[in-house]
């Protein structure tokens, strides 16, 4: 029985604690945007992919491979970071997103969220959120 105790003891620490450093320690790995019109260096101000198949396609493969850690898979937050699913559809939620993956969000020093548009590209990042908006639910 003690044994069993020490053990869960111990996965319910390792949890903790990668759950503490989960935001500021991100590795962002490539996202492949072939299909998709290329958008240039200038962001755009609203989803240019908003409904487009092969968008969420690729944003569902981004997001599960750069967002999910955080905002937990299929965008349904574990209570680490947002729940994504709840991101206002349409312009103004656009506006949110495109603020919060290009500036990233800091608070009292610590990285809650790194400025993703420093790591993956405008498509990609249009492509999350067209994902997002095909999971979207009310709240």
């Amino acid at each position: 029985m003690k044994k069993k105790i020490q053990s869960t003891l111990a996965l319910v620490l390792l949890a903790a604690s990668t759950s503490i450093w989960a935001h500021g320690d991100v590795v962002p790995q490539a996202v492949n945007t072939e299909g998709l019109e290329p958008l240039g260096e200038e962001w755009l101000d609203e989803n240019p992919y908003r409904g487009n198949a092969r968008a969420i396609e690729i944003g569902a493969s981004a997001y599960n491979q750069n967002c999910a850690a955080c905002h937990g898979l299929e965008a349904k937050s574990g209570g680490i970071a947002p729940d994504l699913r709840l991101l206002e559809p349409g312009a103004s939620g656009d506006e949110w997103f495109k603020e919060r993956v290009i500036n990233g969000a800091v608070r009292d020093g610590r990285v809650y969220m790194p400025k993703m548009a420093n790591f993956l590209s405008q498509e990609a990042l249009w492509a999350v959120r067209s994902y997002l908006e095909s999971v979207h639910i009310e709240e």
